[in-house]
């Protein structure tokens, strides 16, 4: 599932850092913080590639 804006879409990467041990979970805030603990490696992978060109910076 793509993300839907490109807030959405740097949170994942956040997240998905945070998850991979490349980023102190510590340093999350806000909605990456919650996606770290709510969602697996896989779906935070497929919100992070999601190409931003194109999509709204934050989702209506």
């Amino acid at each position: 599932m793509p993300a839907k804006s490109k807030a959405q879409q740097q949170a994942a990467g956040a997240a998905l850092s945070a998850k991979r041990g490349e980023t102190p979970k510590s340093k999350l805030k806000g909605a990456s913080k919650q996606m770290e603990a709510s969602m697996s490696e896989t779906q935070l992978e497929e919100f992070a590639e999601t190409k931003r060109k194109g999509l709204p910076n934050k989702k209506s």
